[in-house]
């Protein structure tokens, strides 16, 4: 097969599109003939040795941690699906023409491959936060970053749960904000005041999906510091707030169905750009500018 993949740490220049080993289904698993897989943030952190440690990339380097495909191999112990089944869900290594995924849920009919490939992390992600957030109907949360992959899913599943959603993003992307039911707020230097006067005071939670306000603004919105959340700012529980990383946080299948479901039901609009994955690098570069509306998607030629 071929896999999107590096042999060395850099810009998106590096990457290759090339001849790869097979992967196979192990317990628990399945194997999909992967129709797309969306680019997420945490790949182009590897791809620069952000998270490496400062230690050498050793042999190829492989990207992509959800994707949207039909089941060709079924692991051992693994029940409720079957070869020819079209899913969508969490793996690794998905930025290839076959991957292995750990978690998964099936593909509503009528949503398309792009979008269901982009709801994995995205969707895994948002259920953990505003669950571990405690948010619940009458709410109100504000979601720091709305109008990326994760804030606009987060966005959409907060107002499916009853809540007030105000979010924050760069003045293009207002009216998308609004357009998926948020009450939308500038980023940047004052976003807490602006918040405070669309709420009208303080706010329940806040989740934070950017990394870019500080943390002791974010925690000025809510009664109990406790109830700021970031997956991007790591420094939060010196302020009191909390950080999530998903580990023992995580119920992927949970999250998966939620999402299904809300597909099925056209409660959740994902905006996709889609690229064939031969222009995966500009596809990262975008992603690593920031500044994204919905989600980035890889397609393979077939």
């Amino acid at each position: 097969m071929r896999a999107l993949q590096f042999t060395s740490y850099g810009n998106p220049e590096v990457l290759t599109w090339a001849d790869a080993p097979d992967p196979h289904a192990g317990a628990g698993q399945v194997r999909i003939a992967v129709r797309a897989a969306s680019v997420n943030p945490i790949d182009w952190k590897l791809l620069t040795g952000a998270m490496s440690g400062g230690q050498p990339q050793l042999g190829p380097g492989y990207l992509g941690y959800d994707a949207a495909g039909v089941v060709d191999e079924v692991g051992e112990g693994v029940t409720g699906v079957a070869v020819g089944d079209e899913i969508f869900g969490l793996g690794q290594h998905t930025h290839a023409e076959y991957a292995v995924l750990d978690s998964w849920a099936g593909k509503p009919p009528s949503v398309d491959w792009a979008v269901a490939a982009a709801a994995g992390v995205a969707g895994e992600t948002g259920e953990r936060g505003l669950r571990l957030l405690d948010v619940t109907a009458g709410d109100t949360v504000f979601i720091d970053g709305g109008a990326g992959g994760v804030g606009g899913v987060a966005v959409q599943m907060a107002l499916s749960r009853g809540a007030r959603v105000i979010a924050s993003a760069s003045e293009t992307n207002q009216d998308y904000l609004r357009e998926i039911g948020a009450i939308p707020v500038r980023y940047g230097e004052g976003v807490a005041d602006r918040v405070r006067a669309a709420a009208g005071g303080q706010v329940e939670a806040v989740f934070d999906v950017a990394g870019k306000t500080p943390i002791d603004e974010l925690t000025s919105l809510v009664s109990e510091p406790s109830q700021v959340l970031s997956i991007a700012n790591f420094t939060a529980g010196q302020a009191g707030g909390r950080v999530t990383g998903g580990g023992a946080d995580s119920r992927p299948m949970q999250a998966l169905a939620e999402v299904a479901d809300m597909l099925a039901q056209n409660e959740l609009v994902i905006k996709v750009q889609t690229f064939p994955f031969d222009r995966a690098a500009e596809a990262y570069r975008i992603s690593q500018n920031g500044h994204v509306r919905g989600k980035l998607v890889l397609i393979p030629e077939r």
